[in-house]
C-alpha cells in the first residue's frame, strides 16, 4: 500500500487552494481528481465574480473567509500574473420598496469589515452607468472578475513547485477513516484498485463532498447535513453591453438574483437564476428560461433589446440547505467536530468559495496544525 502525508479530494480552486497551501508547509501533498482536467465542475461554470464580502451573516465563516480571501486573492494575481480587474459593482434597488433594503446590506456589509461602499442616488448611479434605471444604488469598488482557470493553473504551478502531485482520473471508491491515535492512517481505495494510506486527508470534493463524507467508514454520518443543488443558468448577451461595471439587482432568498456580470473580454452575461434540481449532471440550459430572464434584466436595465440574449452555460450550486430553508454557511468540519484526527470535510462550498479559495486553505491548514497561531 502506498502511503503519502495528506491526501486532497478534488481538484477545483479550493482543493488546489488547499493543496498548495499544506504543500508549502512542508507536507507531502496528493490531489486526487476524478475527472481528466483540474476545476471542471462549480469551479468552471459561476461568474467569476470576486466578491467584496457584503451580503453574509456577520461572524459567519462566509463573511469572514470571503473578506479575507478577497484581500489574498487580488495580491495572489497581481503577483502569479493571474487576469483580473476591478470593475466595481453596482447593487441597484429597482423600486421604492427596496430602497430601504440598500441600508440593510450597508449594515451588514459594515459588521463584515467592509467600509468601502457609497451610497448613490439614481442620478449618481446613472452618470457612472447611463443606461441604468433604478431608485437608489450601492457601489462596491472592491468587486471583481478573475480568470477562474487561470487561476487554478497558477495554484497547480505553486502545489507543483513545493512536490504536490495531482492525479486525474482517479475516482474514490471507497474511504476509511481512523478513530484512533494520528499514527493510525486513513485508507483510500480508487476505482482502479490503488490504495492510498495518508495521515491526513480533505474532503473538497465540491457537489459530491457530502455523498463522500457520508461514505466514509468510521465517520458518524449523523453530524452530515443533506445534499441539495441549485442548478444557476446563464444567458449571454448578443452584441455589446452598455455597462463598464457589475450591476446587481437587490439579493434574493436563494441567490443574488439575475445579475449583470462581464467577463474579462467585456461579454455581458446574465444570471444565475436558481432551479432546484435533483440530478447535478444536468448542465442543459432550456432556452424558454430567458423569458423569465428578460422581466428580471428589464428592472434595471428597460431598454434590453428583445430576441438578444442566448443560452449559455449552467453551473451547480453545492447547497446544504434546501428549498426555502435560510441558506447556510459553509461547513467546514475539522477533528475536533468529528473526531477523526487530519480529516478536514469542506461542504457546502459555494459562492462566495472562489473568493475565499486562499483563506479556506489557511482555515484548513489550522485546523490540521491545531498548535499554528
Amino acid at each position: 500500500m502506498d502511503r503519502v502525508d495528506t491526501v486532497i479530494v478534488g481538484a477545483g480552486v479550493v482543493g488546489l487552494a488547499v493543496g498548495r497551501a499544506l504543500a508549502l508547509s512542508g507536507r507531502e501533498v496528493l490531489v486526487l481528481e476524478s475527472e481528466n482536467a483540474i476545476g471542471t465542475g462549480t469551479s468552471s461554470r459561476n461568474s467569476e465574480v470576486i466578491h467584496a464580502g457584503i451580503y453574509y451573516a456577520a461572524g459567519s465563516l462566509k463573511a469572514r473567509l470571503c473578506v479575507q480571501g478577497k484581500e489574498q486573492l487580488y495580491a495572489y494575481c497581481v503577483e502569479r500574473g493571474v487576469v483580473h480587474q476591478r470593475l466595481g459593482k453596482l447593487i441597484v434597488a429597482t423600486s421604492a420598496q427596496q430602497v430601504g433594503a440598500l441600508e440593510g446590506i450597508v449594515a451588514k456589509a459594515r459588521a463584515n469589515g467592509v467600509h468601502d461602499l457609497q451610497t448613490l442616488s439614481a442620478a449618481q448611479a446613472r452618470a457612472l452607468e447611463p443606461a441604468l434605471a433604478c431608485e437608489a444604488a450601492l457601489l462596491s469598488p472592491s468587486t471583481g472578475v478573475v480568470d477562474s482557470h487561470g487561476l487554478m493553473l497558477a495554484l497547480l504551478g505553486d502545489l507543483e513547485n513545493a512536490g504536490g502531485l495531482l492525479a486525474l482520473v482517479s475516482p474514490v471508491q471507497s474511504i476509511a477513516v481512523k478513530q484512533g491515535p494520528p499514527s493510525h492512517p486513513n485508507v483510500l481505495r480508487t476505482e482502479d484498485g490503488t490504495e492510498l494510506a495518508c495521515r491526513e486527508l480533505v474532503n473538497a470534493a465540491g457537489l459530491n463532498a457530502v455523498e463522500l463524507a457520508r461514505a466514509m467508514q468510521g465517520l458518524d454520518a449523523a453530524a452530515l447535513p443533506q445534499a441539495h443543488f441549485a442548478k444557476g443558468n446563464y444567458f449571454t448577451l448578443a452584441g455589446k453591453a452598455p455597462f463598464s461595471r457589475l450591476i446587481y439587482p437587490v439579493p434574493e432568498a436563494a441567490g443574488l438574483g439575475v445579475h449583470l456580470t462581464l467577463d474579462l473580454g467585456g461579454q455581458a452575461k446574465f444570471g444565475p437564476d436558481v432551479q432546484w434540481v435533483t440530478d447535478p449532471s444536468d448542465l442543459t440550459v432550456d432556452p424558454s428560461r430567458g423569458e423569465a430572464f428578460y422581466s428580471e434584466v428589464r428592472r434595471y436595465w428597460p431598454e434590453l433589446p428583445d430576441g438578444t440574449l442566448r443560452a449559455s452555460y449552467a453551473g451547480i450550486r453545492p447547497k446544504i440547505s434546501g428549498p426555502g430553508e435560510a441558506a447556510a454557511d459553509f461547513l467546514i468540519q475539522g477533528p475536533a467536530d468529528h473526531g477523526v484526527p487530519g480529516l478536514v470535510n469542506l461542504l457546502g462550498i459555494e459562492s462566495p468559495g472562489l473568493t475565499s479559495s486562499l483563506a479556506i486553505a489557511q482555515h484548513v491548514e489550522r485546523l490540521l496544525s491545531p498548535t499554528q497561531p
